[in-house]
């Protein structure tokens, strides 16, 4: 079949880290034998000015269109139609992809992919993306088919679309074949985050949680591995709790790098104030670290009780007890251990064949034979 994925999510030069999950999923379409080409519609922040590009394989167009600009959204909702022309599957990524389809659905069946989180934790978004949110979320009753990362997320999706398909199929997080071997025994506790150093991701409360260990004679270091607006913040925290030698910031790191942080960690410390799949604790598992994080998202799905803990509350005491507890019982587990909690449940063919029965509900649903 030809599958025609449009989305605001995708990497340029400007931005090489954008919609990397979207480069995954529309590789894992392409693994079923698919001609799979991708329209990014580029707000301009990221767009580097070309327009016909190949992106690890996939044939890519690039049209401009910043969401915030109706005359940008309405030129790409001439075009489309045009471009989508001769498609067997139109598949929509990110709720922003959603606004040149305000109008007219395309002729091809429809599947939509969310990972949106201000869908299920709105309490973090700016107020006035709050005021706007119901009129966004009825975007979602549009598609034929809808797929959610999680449980967590698809029911208030189910929300807006009632009995129309709304299907889950989890993000790629391939098994790591052996994952990562855990490493000696120290003294101190080596904490590990991955993520924005954004409001949502809570690191304040990560570095809080270490000054509360070490106040309990509890040795821990805390390596923070991205960027983000908070990182200043965090660096005076660390420095007026007396733990700046114990924070370590280093930056966004490639995959490799994210490999060699979690190789020399005890544990995944993620306290999340809100997310939906949370990748990078799966990838922490995945790799073979027990895990500390917020209970507040999809994690709970697949988070394991024997290998991690769910806190439900911002409080650098209770993470304080959880890393202590993760850390004591399962200090004897292997990383093959921890990594078989997961297993392929997010491999590539797993990911692959969730999206072939979704592209067959729309099919269904239009009344196309296959």
């Amino acid at each position: 079949m030809r599958v025609t994925v449009v989305t605001t999510w995708f990497p340029t030069s400007l931005a090489p880290s954008s919609g990397s999950f979207v480069v995954r999923d529309a590789r894992a379409m392409a693994s079923l034998g698919n001609d799979v080409e991708v329209v990014h519609l580029v707000p301009a922040h990221q767009d580097d000015g070309t327009r016909h590009v190949y992106h690890e394989g996939l044939k890519v167009l690039r049209l401009p269109m910043t969401p915030s600009r109706p005359d940008q959204i309405a030129a790409v909702a001439a075009a489309l139609p045009q471009i989508l022309a001769g498609s067997d599957i139109v598949h929509t990524t990110a709720i922003s992809s959603l606004l040149p389809f305000v109008v007219a659905r395309p002729k091809a069946p429809w599947v939509h992919t969310e990972h949106y989180s201000g869908l299920t934790s709105p309490e973090n978004l700016p107020f006035a993306t709050r005021a706007v949110l119901p009129m966004v979320r009825r975007l979602l009753q549009r598609p034929d088919v809808v797929t959610a990362v999680c449980e967590f997320l698809a029911t208030p999706i189910r929300a807006v679309r009632g009995e129309k398909e709304t299907v889950i199929v989890p993000c790629i997080v391939p098994p790591l074949h052996p994952p990562v071997p855990r490493p000696a025994a120290a003294t101190d506790i080596r904490l590990v985050s991955v993520g924005g150093l954004v409001e949502r991701k809570d690191p304040l409360i990560a570095v809080d949680t270490v000054a509360e260990l070490v106040r309990r004679g509890q040795g821990a270091t805390l390596t923070l591995v991205g960027d983000g607006p908070l990182k200043e913040q965090i660096e005076a925290r660390a420095e007026g709790a007396g733990v700046a030698d114990r924070v370590i910031l280093t930056g966004t790191l490639g995959r490799e790098g994210v490999l060699d942080a979690l190789a020399d960690a005890d544990l995944f410390f993620g306290p999340t104030r809100g997310d939906n799949f949370f990748v990078s604790c799966a990838e922490a598992i995945v790799a073979g670290r027990p895990v500390v994080v917020g209970s507040t998202g999809g994690q709970g799905e697949y988070v394991d009780p024997a290998v991690g803990a769910l806190v439900d509350t911002q409080d650098a005491g209770a993470y304080a007890d959880a890393v202590v507890d993760v850390h004591a019982r399962t200090a004897a587990l292997s990383a093959q251990d921890i990594a078989d909690t997961i297993g392929d449940a997010f491999s590539v063919p797993t990911v692959a064949a969730g999206y072939a029965e979704a592209h067959a509900l729309a099919l269904q649903a239009r009344g196309v034979e296959r």
